[in-house]
């Protein structure tokens, strides 16, 4: 389970503190004292399930899901969730919602992988952020019991998934006026993999 505790106030004095939870995954604790009341706010996340990669470095794996077709992989779902898997096969593509496990710290500031320049991680999709969690779209070939068969997969190996949506084009798509420091930069995004500079 992931817990994230948080003491907020008025004052800037911040610490944060990383424990060791289930997969390796480090909570943060963040702590704001200040002089007057004090909210205290506890989220709690348990994993639905492991995805299971054949990426099993950080280093080369496709940058995006639209980038990985055809790299297979399976989920296995915790058999207490299996129940809520009830019509998700009437689905042809997925969203998945999982925990950066692997990420430990984070800047404010990055530099993603389709640029040499830095930019504010809310404006990436670098995976060392404040809170680490990661979205990606799959492609659903089938399930069985507790395994879900899937297709287009860029995410490590052992990831924990906290949450499985419905891809729906009617919802999903938009038509968008800008794409910010990305305009011109997604051409190489079938040739470009992850490197060393998310440690």
């Amino acid at each position: 389970m992931y817990t994230l505790y948080r003491l907020s106030g008025c004052l800037s004095d911040w610490c944060n503190i990383k424990c060791p939870t289930l997969y390796g995954v480090a909570a943060r604790i963040n702590y704001i004292i200040t002089s007057k009341q004090v909210i205290s706010m506890i989220i709690n996340y348990e994993p639905i399930g492991i995805i299971n990669s054949p990426h099993k470095i950080k280093e080369g794996i496709p940058i995006q899901s639209i980038a990985a077709r055809g790299i297979k992989g399976t989920i296995t779902i915790e058999k207490k969730y299996m129940e809520g898997l009830e019509d998700l096969d009437k689905f042809s593509h997925i969203y998945l919602i999982y925990h950066f496990n692997k990420s430990v710290n984070y800047k404010l500031k990055t530099i993603p992988f389709l640029d040499d320049k830095s930019h504010g991680v809310f404006s990436t999709r670098a995976p060392e952020r404040p809170n680490p969690i990661g979205i990606s779209v799959v492609k659903l070939i089938r399930i069985k019991d507790n395994i879900l068969e899937i297709e287009n997969l860029d995410i490590l190996d052992q990831t924990p998934l906290l949450d499985i949506k419905p891809y729906v084009p009617a919802f999903d798509i938009h038509d968008v006026e800008k794409v910010g420091w990305l305009a011109n930069k997604t051409e190489d995004l079938n040739t470009i993999k992850s490197d060393h500079r998310f440690k």
